[in-house]
């Protein structure tokens, strides 16, 4: 069972400036919650119970998001506001710990997550969740990190998350070649390639990485091997390909949908989405999403 999560968030967030000149972009909001909650809330479904913040000296915001605020809860419960002091306490389950690690230099992605190494360990399998992006797995039994766990339980081969993109984007991806072409939803089947940001007509499928992986802790020393890549930066997709090779490595098919947060137009279909579902305020901003469609 995996029960250990690492989150990369040490990073700038160039992509959404100036929205992230002064706040983290993990921290920026849809609806009313940010960012960072709905990952973390996703990986608390799929049963974690650490969660491993590979941080920033700049990112205190996203620390203190998940801390206990004790001024701030007595002052809510002295005025009655109950509603509130409950939504502030079930940011984070009390059986689920959250652990901050500094990534002190910018070396890439690969880099961020060895960072987590002394935390996780060589010997136990872990997560890997990308903040930039949001899995909508509203109305399915289970989320699919959930399902990615059950593959990995079942096979005990590594996982990474992939969704069918349009053939014409696959070149803004990284894009895997499996060993069963007619993968389903909900299904998982070895890679037997991985090509980064191919053109179409290289592109082994239209299944591109999203972002959400199960890793064994063997791909710390992999990526302590891997000399730095694309960008001089040491690339995780280096390390997983070397692991591939070695070990095994397959794709998870999602049957949610995904939105890019870390793009301006990815970060408004998320607020659509997660906007018309929300238990308080869907029905009121479905209306309001009517009254301005009907508007030139």
């Amino acid at each position: 069972m995996i029960r250990k999560a690492v989150l990369p968030v040490a990073g700038f967030g160039t992509r959404c400036l100036p929205a992230s000149k002064a706040i983290p972009k993990e921290m920026i909001t849809i609806v009313d919650k940010p960012v960072i909650q709905y990952v973390v809330r996703e990986a608390v479904e799929a049963g974690i119970k650490e969660i491993v913040l590979v941080t920033h000296s700049s990112k205190g915001a996203i620390e203190n998001h998940f801390d206990k605020h004790f001024e701030l809860e007595s002052s809510l419960e002295a005025k009655g506001k109950t509603e509130l002091l409950e939504e502030l306490r079930s940011i984070i389950p009390d059986d689920v710990n959250i652990i901050s690690i500094r990534q002190a230099e910018p070396l890439g992605l690969g880099h961020a997550i060895l960072c987590a190494r002394p935390v996780i360990g060589d010997n136990e399998p872990f997560a890997v969740l990308l903040p930039d992006v949001l899995v909508n797995d509203h109305g399915l039994d289970k989320n699919d990190l959930a399902g990615m766990v059950d593959a990995f339980d079942s096979s005990g081969q590594s996982q990474i998350m992939v969704e069918n993109v349009p053939r014409d984007m696959v070149h803004k991806y990284g894009i895997v070649g499996l060993d069963d072409p007619d993968l389903k939803p909900g299904q998982s089947a070895a890679i037997s390639s991985m090509v980064e940001k191919p053109s179409v007509d290289e592109a082994p499928s239209t299944l591109a990485v999203i972002g959400r992986y199960l890793l064994p802790g063997s791909i710390f020393p992999l990526l302590a091997e891997t000399p730095p890549g694309a960008g001089n930066e040491i690339q995780l997709t280096d390390a997983i390909d070397t692991l591939r090779e070695r070990e095994g490595v397959a794709a998870y098919r999602m049957r949610g949908e995904t939105y890019d947060c870390g793009h301006q137009l990815g970060y408004l279909e998320a607020i659509l989405a997660f906007g018309k579902q929300h238990p308080k305020f869907g029905n009121d901003f479905q209306n309001l999403l009517a009254r301005y469609a009907g508007q030139e």
